[in-house]
Order: C-alpha cells, then sequence, then structure tokens
C-alpha cells in the first residue's frame, strides 16, 4: 500500500475520540473538499508491503488497541486494504475506517467500524456518496457530516431525516469545518461554523445527531500534521 505516515496519537473526532490511537493515513485522494486539511496525502508517500505496516502498528500499540486506517481516500486501495484490516481484526485491534463513502463499502470487513464522511454542498464534493452504501452501514458504524454554514446543516439535517440514520448507525456526527489554513490559536475561531450556532440548530431542529470537534485541533496547533 502507498503510506503517508503511521503514528500514535488520540483521535481526534467520532465517539472514539479522546482515545489513544495508532493512525495509518494512506496516500491518494479522488476527492477535492474545499476545507480539506489533508492534502499533503494527495500524493507522495511510501511504498509498503502489509505485513511491515503491521509491525509498525504491534511497535506502537502491542496487544491490541485502537487503530484508525484513514487517508486521504482508503478504499481506493481496496485491494490490498480489505486483508490488511481483516488481519488487524484477527489480532484483536478496534479497526476504524474513515471514508467518504463514494467507494463501494459492502466488501469491508464486519468487524471494522466504518466511519462514512457524507459531502456537504459547501464542500465542493456534495453528491458523491454512493447511495448503496446505506445498506452497507451496520449498527457499529458512524455517518459524519462536516458542515461550514447553514445550507450544510439543512443538508445534513435532512439527509439524516430522509434515511433514518439515526437508526441504522451507533453515531450521526455533525463537525464544524476548519479553515484550512487555521493556525496557532487552538480555539474555535477557526471554525467556519460557530459551533455555538451549530448546537442551537441542532437543538431546535431536535435532530439526533451528536456534535463533535476535532480535540486534536485544540490540543495542539491545528496546521500540525501527525497528531
Amino acid at each position: 500500500m502507498h503510506i503517508t505516515e503511521i503514528y500514535k496519537s488520540l483521535q481526534g473526532e467520532s465517539t472514539y475520540a479522546g482515545l489513544p490511537c495508532i493512525f495509518v493515513r494512506l496516500t491518494g485522494c479522488n476527492l477535492r473538499c474545499s476545507w480539506c486539511d489533508s492534502e499533503y496525502t494527495f500524493t507522495g508517500g511510501r511504498r509498503m508491503d502489509s505485513a511491515d505496516i503491521f509491525s509498525e502498528v504491534m511497535r506502537l500499540s502491542p496487544g491490541g488497541g485502537l487503530v484508525e486506517v484513514t487517508g486521504g481516500e482508503p478504499m481506493l486501495q481496496e485491494r490490498e486494504l480489505l486483508p490488511f484490516m481483516q488481519r488487524l481484526l484477527e489480532a484483536g485491534y478496534t479497526v476504524l475506517l474513515e471514508t467518504s463513502g463514494e467507494r463501494p463499502l459492502a466488501q469491508v470487513p464486519l468487524g471494522v467500524i466504518k466511519i462514512v464522511d457524507v459531502k456537504c454542498p459547501h464542500s465542493g464534493e456534495a453528491d458523491t456518496f454512493a447511495l448503496e452504501n446505506l445498506h452497507a452501514l451496520l449498527p457499529h458504524d458512524e455517518v459524519k457530516f462536516v458542515i461550514s454554514d447553514r445550507s450544510d446543516y439543512e443538508f445534513a439535517r435532512d439527509f439524516v431525516s430522509c434515511h433514518e440514520l439515526a437508526r441504522k448507525v451507533n453515531a450521526v456526527l455533525f463537525s464544524p469545518a476548519f479553515r484550512k489554513e487555521a493556525n496557532g490559536a487552538r480555539d474555535a475561531s477557526h471554525c467556519l461554523v460557530d459551533p455555538q450556532d451549530l448546537a442551537e440548530w441542532i437543538l431546535s431542529d431536535n435532530v439526533p445527531a451528536r456534535l463533535g470537534l476535532q480535540i486534536h485541533k485544540f490540543i495542539w496547533d491545528p496546521a500540525l500534521k501527525g497528531v
């Protein structure tokens, strides 16, 4: 697989936020979201054998723990990725897969927790989520919407209601987008939509969603990579 980086940090998002986690970040993405904070993964990286990647995970977290496979878009490397994730599961790891849902997810090993980032209009990649992937969602999975403005919120709210997502998955996550150029201050001033506004919209409309903040961007400089 082509790998951008492998590192240990705290999980910054999802219902697993705050837990120690090994991140396996794959290289390459076929989308170009307006707020993307991982553009450095689009090209480059290095070729690593799956066995070497597994060994590095074992070194960083011996005997199990939380592993997130992310990118980029990991499912672009599906052929090698799926057996690699199955090996992690069999070794006792809890495996998270961060994906846009643009690629088919039906073949993802059942034990993998899919965190599916459905793109909102302001991302510039609206309508890229493959609706057939709704049938691949399992009760332990999570669906995330990165929100930049009121129209993004309304899209996410209506998508959740139309597809009864709260009945299908463990969590629906609404997360304020961060400015790509964010650096220095570790506070909500970098969010494209004020978290307080987003919280009040969720409460007003009684949306069955969890407000998620990228906590790693509040712990470390938001421009810092590998955390």
